[in-house]
């Protein structure tokens, strides 16, 4: 196998802290997370104890108010800490980002209360959180969701099934889109469900193709009971609220598909500068040199389109769109940069002792999850084109 280090990616970071960030994100990755990836998405492993030391290292918590534990840094800065995590092993990069997704809510439209009651510990405390919005028949058409949380005196009760959670059975906090009201949009209310609430359970797993260290699976919600107090934003907020935490989910998910996609670069001009064919490496082969180079420019315009949206959104401007294209973008990317890698290694890409064909594999799920590359299509349309049957 290769041993030829990847040379990191060059930054551009607003701020000294912002630098030193990403220093010791680096240093975790590669004494934590790196070195044991491989074996553990083989045996599908979730690393817990990688998220508590990313709790105690307080990078659990980077967009959110330091008041509340949270790191305070721009998306901008965020985004490129997801990415070096995901450049390292999926399975973290990607569980930060959802566990931020998670957090959003609260954190967004929760009242003083109850952001000083919860923040600390989801941010800081060690928690890890699950987004409830997907169900069996409601993946892309999530307005149309069945979940019912019906009004008992102060409380509320949940009933109904949640699909395709990732670390759905694992978590300490669910935040969960159940029906309160009318039939769609405004009908939907939030809910921050805790993880031990009598009358939640989890399904087994999903048997996936890639992605196998971290957890998805169904989500039961019988009969579960919690106070209004629970209730994030007001009754029909619900489904605004998820559609606004998707926005900046989404650039999660980019940034984790242009790690994926730097990773399978890393690796295949590592072993295209060690196999030599024909009496040279391979790497001086012009066909596959074009192959490298299309990779490479693919991925920086990924990073540079993630992080203009992230600026917007930094700066306080819609960006909605430039998120779905970034999304898009990137994961598409992801998926041509992993197919490509596979193809240099030639039978080396196809076999377990090589990290490109696992790359391919989690690549994948990327242009699925948080909005199919399909409907991120549709969402750039709309901001061009305007909603469709006017």
């Amino acid at each position: 196998m290769p041993d030829r280090a990847p040379q990191p990616v060059d930054r551009q970071l607003p701020t000294d802290e912002a630098r030193d960030l990403i220093s010791l994100v680096r240093d975790i990755a590669q004494r934590e997370i790196a070195p044991s990836a491989a074996e553990e998405e083989d045996a599908g492993r979730f690393p817990r104890e990688v998220f508590t030391l990313l709790s105690d290292s307080g990078l659990l918590g980077l967009p959110y108010d330091a008041e509340y534990g949270g790191g305070e840094q721009p998306y901008e800065v965020y985004l490129q800490v997801l990415e070096e995590l995901a450049a390292a092993r999926l399975t973290v990069g990607l569980g930060v980002s959802v566990h931020t997704l998670a957090s959003y809510a609260l954190a967004a439209y929760g009242t003083k209360e109850q952001q000083v009651e919860h923040l600390p510990a989801m941010l800081g405390g060690g928690l890890l959180g699950a987004y409830c919005l997907s169900e069996p028949a409601s993946g892309s058409d999530a307005a149309s969701l069945r979940t019912k949380a019906v009004r008992d005196g102060d409380d509320w009760v949940l009933t109904g099934t949640k699909a395709w959670i990732t670390h759905g059975g694992i978590a300490d906090f669910y935040t969960v889109m159940a029906r309160t009201g009318e039939e769609g949009p405004r009908g939907i209310t939030a809910f921050l469900v805790p993880g031990d609430a009598e009358g939640l359970s989890a399904a087994v797993p999903e048997k996936k193709m890639g992605l196998k260290g971290s957890p998805t699976a169904q989500v039961h919600l019988d009969g579960v009971r919690v106070s209004d107090a629970r209730r994030l934003g007001d009754e029909g907020q619900g489904f605004a609220i998820a559609l606004s935490a998707l926005d900046s989910g989404r650039l999660g998910i980019a940034a984790c598909a242009i790690g994926v996609a730097q990773a399978a670069l890393d690796e295949a001009v590592s072993y295209a500068a060690d196999r030599r064919q024909f009496g040279k490496p391979i790497s001086d082969f012009q066909g596959l040199r074009f192959m490298l180079a299309d990779m490479a420019t693919q991925i920086e315009a990924g990073r540079a389109l993630y992080l203009t949206a992230a600026r917007l959104r930094d700066a306080g401007l819609p960006f909605a769109k430039q998120a779905a294209m970034a999304k898009l973008h990137c994961t598409d990317t992801a998926m041509r940069a992993t197919t490509d890698a596979v193809q240099i290694l030639g039978g080396y890409g196809y076999t377990a002792d090589f990290p490109a064909e696992r790359y391919m594999r989690e690549a994948k799920v990327l242009q699925i999850v948080e909005g199919t590359n399909q409907i991120q299509r549709m969402v750039i349309a709309r901001h061009l084109a305007g909603p469709e049957g006017r």
